[in-house]
């Protein structure tokens, strides 16, 4: 039986090793053979990049729904001296939530209600930039095109009122 098995095996690794040099000889000297490599890897990775942003448009919908849904549940506070406890909620959440597989949108939304409640947006994303998984962070990122918070929409607002106030002086 083992006699048998090791015939099999050599002639599948034969079969094998002559399969790779007939198609690297091809490869070489058959011109035809090498355009229509070349043709399907370029319609191989058309693909690919045409799943890559339907993925993305995709996630984008979702996203919208869930920050919308999110947001009706809990909105946004606007009280100052609450502020601080929603922060600190939210970031605990966002946490607790990047690391149960499966709940990288759930994750980004409360870092979203995290940030919208930050005075300083910049630095909170600088923070989430280097202590948050990719994934995740580009999922905030996302959101926040989506639906800036307030205090980005200042800080916006602010850098185009002084570059159109620096256009003006030259």
């Amino acid at each position: 039986m083992s006699k048998t098995f090791t015939i099999t095996a050599l002639a599948a690794l034969g079969a094998t090793v002559g399969y790779a040099i007939y198609f690297d000889y091809q490869r070489r000297n058959n011109v035809s053979f090498r355009k229509t490599l070349k043709k399907n890897s370029k319609s191989y990775q058309k693909k690919l990049q045409k799943d890559k942003e339907q993925s993305k448009k995709q996630t984008l919908v979702l996203l919208r729904k869930r920050l919308e849904q999110a947001l009706k549940e809990e909105p946004v506070l606007s009280d100052v001296a609450e502020k601080e406890q929603y922060f600190y909620k939210h970031i605990t959440l966002g946490e607790q939530l990047s690391s149960v597989p499966n709940k990288e949108i759930d994750a980004a939304i409360e870092f979203y209600k995290a940030l919208s409640t930050y005075p300083n947006p910049t630095s909170i994303l600088n923070i989430y930039q280097k202590s948050v998984r990719e994934d995740i962070y580009e999922l905030v990122v996302m959101l926040i095109a989506i639906q800036p918070p307030q205090a980005v929409v200042n800080i916006l607002g602010e850098s185009s009122l002084q570059s159109s106030h620096g256009d003006d002086v030259e």
